[in-house]
């Protein structure tokens, strides 16, 4: 794959492409050990070796990360308030990560974090059915025929229903599968059934299970068997 020397440098978020016209007029940058001055010249990124001030570049066309998302942090890439789940991912060779979905900024959990749309839309389209599971601790009591409400499909308090979900419940914690990702769906559906919940975690996506080793704000890349199991979905 070849693409723009400048346009390989914004992506891996090294300059903006002014920045790169200035740097390479300077001599900062060499493309395998000789000075480019030309930042529209094509490189290809997986052969070609680009080093900016005696540091080299490295570049990935995809980057995928699995985060357990801490409370206290939302579910974007910019924030004018809160810091957001992109932000925590420190080590990122790439600027163009957006998280796979939303997790409200008091639910924790398995999130992923990525460049890959068209992996991220097949993982979030309700007709590809993808289950999502998710920890619930709630308050109040839950109904005698909540398994079979939530089986048959609940109507919310907008009137939209749901899709048929699987739940298992101990004392006040349940396992929750649901296949589509409404609004603060996983709370409305409880809310539905005379309950109100208070702690919320994802513990998986898929084929994609959180890493039991992984704290709160702790992440890690993919290995390559999880990223084909996804895209296998």
């Amino acid at each position: 794959m070849m693409i723009r020397l400048d346009k390989f440098l914004t992506e891996t978020g090294s300059l903006t492409r002014s920045q790169a016209k200035e740097a390479a007029k300077k001599g900062r940058i060499l493309v395998n050990g000789e000075a480019e001055k030309k930042t529209d010249r094509k490189i290809d990124p997986e052969k070609d070796e680009i080093v900016l001030d005696g540091k080299r570049i490295s570049y990935a066309a995809y980057e995928y990360y699995m985060l357990n998302k801490p409370k206290g942090v939302v579910s974007a890439t910019e924030d004018k308030k809160y810091p957001t789940v992109v932000q925590l991912i420190q080590d990122r060779k790439r600027t163009d990560l957006f998280p796979a979905g939303r997790l409200d900024i008091d639910t924790e959990g398995l999130l992923l974090i990525t460049n890959d749309g068209e992996l991220t839309h097949n993982l979030l389209s309700p007709k590809k059915h993808v289950d999502k599971v998710y920890l619930a601790e709630f308050e109040g009591v839950f109904p005698e025929d909540g398994k079979e409400q939530f089986q048959a499909g609940l109507i919310l308090e907008d009137g939209v229903k749901t899709m048929p979900s699987h739940i298992i419940v101990n004392g006040n914690q349940a396992r929750l599968t649901i296949k589509e990702g409404k609004f603060h769906q996983v709370k409305r559906m409880f809310q539905a059934v005379g309950c109100q919940v208070t702690y919320l975690k994802r513990l998986s996506m898929g084929s994609l299970t959180l890493d039991e080793n992984l704290k709160p704000g702790e992440y890690r890349p993919l290995t390559n068997e999880e990223i084909e199991s996804l895209k296998q979905q």
